[in-house]
């Protein structure tokens, strides 16, 4: 893949930097931050090669990548220039009352945990392989060799507040040094020295909260809890520390705000921190981690059904953000997770339904499909097989939530659970070998677990999930019957006007043929006939796009005016819809010329032949004015099983 071609096009089709507040990645998609959604090109982007689809979710505008996401996200980056751009703050972002409280969480808390989950999935592999290697009895507990592994795999966790702290600054709004510097504060060596010492008093006696006091400030008891590897207080102390630093920045003078914000900011959030902030936030991560051990342990069936088989619907809108974090809290506050290990089977049971797909499907688009979204499968990564497999074919994903459900409902029966932020599929089975124990009962019932949901979904797939041998993996909502021997195909004018090349369309997503190959027509008519007999396989709601597949396979958009789709539909009239079979010359939309440039837009008519990729030559047969149902585009076929 040509990585800098394909970011740069992205870029583009999201409305261009302009656009763009901020663009992080996870493991498989870019998660864009658009100041306005309506200019990005969302059909475009998920018709482009590189890109598997894309998804609106958590106040995010997500494009799905896959595997390579990393070097795209590379690409993007420095095709915008982002590393020297201004930093994303807090006032960067819609407020709560505009984006959603909800989203504005997911966002929240993706922003702030993405950047961090590549290197705890790399030393959680580091902490499973040694505790498999002392299991073993490679190793012995007292070897340097397990020693230095054990520095290398709980390092990075158990300074986790550090990094955190930078993360977070970077998405409040908060100089990233001094988010480091309050992080570092609460795991400093002195502190866990004091805390192992004896209590001068006990504050809460008798309560779930009582605590011990070793020290104090300034007079004032000082609840000292264990900081390392914690996630709630150093993000709350981060967020309070933007509002801090904002009113040290309005009345501290210029000339030495460079060291005094700073100065001030830590005297003052650190030990709010300690006093307040802390403790709050470790009671309420200790009652988040109670609470789901309670779910778990009174109803673990119940519990590993619903979260299992619901777990891929949360990946598909981004929910699974806004849960991530209760695993890393768990493993923090009880040294292990048993809530989201029931979710570990959603990963088998959607790669079994692939390996269903292809097993039973004759469709080589659909085979060449299934075999690459299988191997990421194994490794982890579901969004390849869910958006270009199962879930267009509707029933191979069903089957593979509910092949999820039953997974995760003998996952938790079986007490299965990690020790650790490990990473995805096969190489996240080090994260559920206990170190105590090596591979004892728990780590077997999670293979039981993963094992039953994967063939589970691959029985139930060939047998109940394709419905015959032909099935074709695409979002079209009627079956298109294709004549594979025919050579050529001949597209008519759908509008009257002046045929115009499609390279001077002032929009430059035309005009690069980025969207494929065709022409532009200045209608003088404001009607827009169907110019092959076919089905609409897509109308927008704003009535100003259309998609047709022909009867002999060619994808023709015939867009309506170039941004029009910020009339919402205004001055346009729809005779058909989505899913209707049409024959050519049939009348699709009507729309008012006058009325659309008078609010301001260009009614240039981009007609457009999207998978033109399939064709060796198109043609266009005529030039200056054309009538509606005259002959436009001839589309010469590459190769007959090019054709899905």
């Amino acid at each position: 893949m040509r990585y800098e071609k394909l970011g740069k096009e992205i870029l583009e089709l999201v409305g261009g930097k302009e656009n763009v507040k901020s663009v992080i990645h996870c493991v498989t998609r870019l998660r864009f931050k658009l100041k306005d959604e309506n200019k990005a090109h969302t059909e475009a982007l998920k018709n482009m090669d590189g890109v598997v689809t894309v998804m609106k979710s958590g106040g995010q505008y997500q494009v799905v990548i896959g595997n390579h996401v990393p070097e795209v996200y590379k690409a993007v980056v420095a095709e915008g220039r982002f590393e020297s751009a201004k930093p994303v703050t807090s006032n960067d972002y819609d407020s709560p009352e505009k984006n959603g409280l909800f989203n504005n969480l997911v966002d929240i808390i993706s922003s702030i945990f993405s950047p961090v989950l590549a290197l705890l999935a790399a030393t959680g592999i580091i902490k499973g392989f040694n505790a498999l290697f002392v299991h073993l009895e490679w190793l012995t507990r007292e070897s340097g060799t397990y020693q230095l592994l054990t520095a290398i795999g709980d390092g990075f966790f158990f300074f986790l507040p550090i990094f955190l702290g930078y993360t977070a600054s970077k998405k409040f709004g908060l100089n990233p040094f001094t988010g480091m510097a309050i992080g570092a504060a609460l795991v400093h060596p002195s502190i866990a020295a004091i805390r192992a010492g004896e209590a001068v008093t006990t504050l809460f006696s008798g309560t779930a909260l009582e605590s011990p006091i070793q020290i104090t400030f300034l007079g004032i008891p000082v609840i000292l809890m264990n900081y390392a590897s914690s996630v709630i207080p150093i993000i709350l102390a981060v967020y309070v520390g933007v509002k801090v630093e904002k009113q040290l920045n309005k009345i501290i003078p210029s000339v030495i705000k460079s060291f005094a914000v700073p100065f001030f900011t830590l005297l003052i959030v650190v030990p709010l921190t300690f006093l307040m902030i802390g403790p709050v936030a470790t009671w309420t991560g200790q009652l988040i981690g109670a609470g789901t051990l309670w779910v778990y342990e009174t109803v673990p069936v119940i519990a590993g059904l619903i979260l299992g088989g619901f777990w891929q619907v949360f990946v598909i809108f981004g929910f699974h953000w806004a849960l991530g974090p209760i695993k890393i809290n768990n493993i923090a506050t009880m040294g292990s997770d048993a809530f989201l290990a029931m979710t570990f089977a959603a990963t088998f049971a959607q790669t079994g339904a692939v390996l269903g797909v292809f097993l039973k499907t004759r469709n080589k688009k659909l085979k060449t499909l299934s075999v690459p979204a299988l191997i990421s499968g194994i490794c982890g990564v579901t969004e390849p097989g869910i958006y270009g497999v199962t879930l267009p074919l509707k029933k191979p994903f069903i089957i593979s939530c509910i092949a999820s459900g039953v997974g995760g409902a003998i996952i938790a029966v079986l007490g299965a659970r990690s020790y650790f932020y490990g990473p995805l599929g096969i190489f996240a089975f080090p994260a559920y070998i206990n170190p105590s124990e090596g591979l004892n009962g728990e780590f077997w019932g999670m293979i039981i677990g993963i094992t039953v949901a994967l063939v589970l979904a691959c029985v139930l797939t060939v047998l109940f999930g394709v419905k015959n041998t032909n099935d074709v993996a695409a979002t079209e909502t009627q079956e298109v019957n294709v004549n594979r021997e025919t050579k050529k195909e001949e597209v008519l004018s759908p509008i009257n006007g002046e045929v115009i090349d499609l390279t001077k369309v002032v929009d430059q997503v035309f005009s690069s043929e980025a969207m494929g190959k065709g022409v532009g027509i200045v209608p003088t008519k404001g009607r827009a006939v169907s110019p092959v007999n076919g089905v609409v396989t897509t109308l927008f709601k704003t009535k100003h796009a259309i998609g047709i597949t022909s009867d002999k396979g060619a994808e023709i958009l015939i867009h309506i005016g170039l941004d029009t789709v910020q009339l919402e539909g205004k001055h346009f009239t729809a005779y058909v819809q989505q899913g209707e079979r049409v024959n050519a010359g049939d009348l699709l939309v009507e729309f008012d010329i006058e009325k659309i440039k008078e609010a301001g837009y260009d009614v240039t008519t981009p007609v457009i032949v999207t998978n033109s990729a399939i064709y060796t030559e198109i043609t266009t047969t005529t030039q200056g004015n054309v009538g509606e149902k005259e002959p436009l585009l001839i589309l010469d076929i590459h190769a007959k099983d090019n054709i899905a």
